[in-house]
């Protein structure tokens, strides 16, 4: 049986739109797509929610019918396998049991603008700190814009932007990246921030600065070598190395302005107590408009 693209519906537009989202991987991957509606009948699972956005969000819950959307997603997709299941529980236990199962899990992100970023949510944080399978979080709105955008130039739009470590890149945060692109026709991006040591010099005299161009140059170059053994494995997508100089958690939202996807990596961490995303995924996650794949790896 094959495994779906797994969606955590609440009844919220940002869910919604995440629905949609998915139903368009789906029908790329050739994969049935299930809808799991979670019923968790206390407030206390939204603790950063409060005032008009609790009102705003329990409204949606209460008037939402996840028939009309299957009866939506249906219509626009025929040939598309759609699945229900309206499991009621603890949110975060739920949805990652149903990621175990699952080929992608998306979720939804509520947006807060372009200057203060995003709540992601401490359901759909802590289910992606915990997934098995990648997962991918999507605000309200984003489906609709990438719909209308592959309509007119007839393919998804935009780049993939990924997340580089160079010193220890992961094969399964790159081969997660150019698969995707490679299904949708995109080009690849990858994106490695550094920065100089603390004690640096940073006078800009002549000597300082042909050396700063020196080290520029030798973490291009590590990009360009984590790039080269994927590009060899899907020479048809384009993939160009960023090297930039600045803290990665800032220069990865930077870079991923304008992208169709944003993939970063989270790495198991078991040996420590709690789950953890990390620091740059979690600005990545905070941060960026596009959506954002977080990828599981060892």
């Amino acid at each position: 049986m094959s495994r779906a693209v797994t969606v955590g519906l609440d009844g919220s537009s940002e869910s919604i739109a995440a629905a949609e989202w998915a139903a368009r991987e789906a029908s790329v991957l050739d994969r049935p797509l299930r809808l799991v509606h979670v019923w968790d009948a206390v407030p206390e699972a939204y603790p950063e929610l409060a005032g008009a956005d609790a009102r705003r969000l329990w409204a949606e819950r209460a008037r939402f019918d996840p028939r009309e959307l299957v009866r939506r997603i249906r219509a626009d997709r025929p040939e598309l396998s759609v699945e229900t299941a309206q499991p009621c529980g603890d949110p975060v236990r739920v949805l990652c049991e149903a990621a175990d199962e699952a080929e992608l899990l998306v979720l939804g992100s509520r947006g807060l603008g372009a200057l203060t970023g995003f709540v992601v949510g401490s359901v759909s944080q802590s289910v992606v700190a915990r997934s098995r399978c990648p997962a991918v979080l999507v605000r309200a709105g984003q489906a609709q814009r990438e719909s209308a955008a592959g309509s007119a130039s007839g393919r998804p739009p935009g780049r993939v932007v990924v997340g580089v470590d160079a010193a220890q890149p992961c094969d399964e945060v790159m081969e997660y990246a150019f698969t995707r692109a490679d299904r949708h026709g995109a080009a690849v991006r990858a994106v490695y921030g550094w920065s100089l040591p603390v004690l640096w010099n940073p006078q800009p005299t002549a000597a300082v600065l042909a050396l700063r161009d020196e080290v520029a140059a030798a973490q291009q170059a590590l990009v360009e070598e984590v790039l080269e053994p994927w590009r060899r494995k899907f020479p048809g997508v384009p993939a160009a190395a960023v090297a930039a100089e600045g803290r990665p958690a800032a220069e990865l939202p930077k870079a991923a302005e304008g992208a169709g996807l944003v993939v970063v990596g989270r790495r198991d961490r078991a040996a420590k107590p709690g789950p953890r995303i990390g620091s740059v995924t979690h600005a990545v996650l905070h941060h960026c408009a596009a959506p954002v794949a977080v990828v599981p790896h060892g």
